[in-house]
């Protein structure tokens, strides 16, 4: 199981940005105290030092669900602007999203096609006359890459390859930035009001919620009372 998340700033001031790396910390540690693998997907930096505008995480593990779920909503913090010292606002809002995790795109042998050619440039009358540079392309993207580095075919089909699947993780990557980039209208639909945490102060510590069972209390007391009735 992977979910990926976004947390983000919104359109907020740097007051948020610095609360979106606080909140970045928090998600990583809490998911390394419960033995869940992250993977940091993306990260666009704020204009102050050690902000961050926006962050997109990936997560795999057991229990994946009920971490992501606990995180996914807006996140409170109340405190001084690091930023204004005069500023009167404390209560600062960025949001946590999900974003729906990319098709797996493993590649497969049958997938690849390889091409011998000649090698081209200095080299001698070896390359001229022997085809042992590789052409490798993966055929559902039409993505090709060409090794010529060694006299050897194989060799140069081993290293076509490596580069052929260092190349389509990189696309994988620009692809998943793009992906995360139309989700920027995320940045504009954070809620204030009902956040699933709430932080305060320069330490960022978690507020504790206060639970009042004086509600549960009566209830049992009045059911009770209609079961001796």
């Amino acid at each position: 199981m992977e979910r990926i998340i976004q947390i983000t700033a919104g359109r907020g001031p740097a007051e948020c940005t610095w609360v979106v790396a606080q909140v970045l910390k928090k998600v990583l540690e809490e998911a390394q105290d419960q033995n869940l693998e992250t993977v940091l997907l993306q990260r666009e930096s704020g204009q102050e030092n050690g902000t961050i505008e926006t962050a997109s995480i990936s997560v795999k593990g057991k229990n994946t669900d009920s971490f992501v779920n606990s995180w996914i909503g807006t996140i409170q913090w109340i405190g001084q602007s690091q930023f204004r010292k005069m500023h009167k606002r404390k209560n600062w809002f960025i949001g946590i999203f999900e974003i729906q995790a990319q098709k797996n795109t493993s590649v497969s042998e049958n997938d690849i096609q390889y091409q011998a050619m000649r090698s081209s440039g200095a080299g001698g009358q070896h390359v001229n006359k022997v085809s042992s540079a590789i052409r490798a392309t993966h055929t559902p993207t039409g993505i090709a890459v060409v090794a010529m580095d060694s006299r050897s075919q194989h060799q140069n089909k081993k290293l076509a390859t490596e580069r052929l699947l260092k190349k389509l993780e990189d696309e994988k990557l620009v692809h998943l930035k793009n992906h995360v980039g139309k989700q920027w209208e995320n940045q504009l639909n954070i809620e204030r009001g009902n956040p699933v945490r709430v932080f305060t102060g320069s330490d960022f510590k978690k507020n504790k919620v206060e639970k009042s069972y004086k509600g549960i209390r009566q209830k049992l007391k009045n059911d009770l009372r209609n079961e001796n009735n």
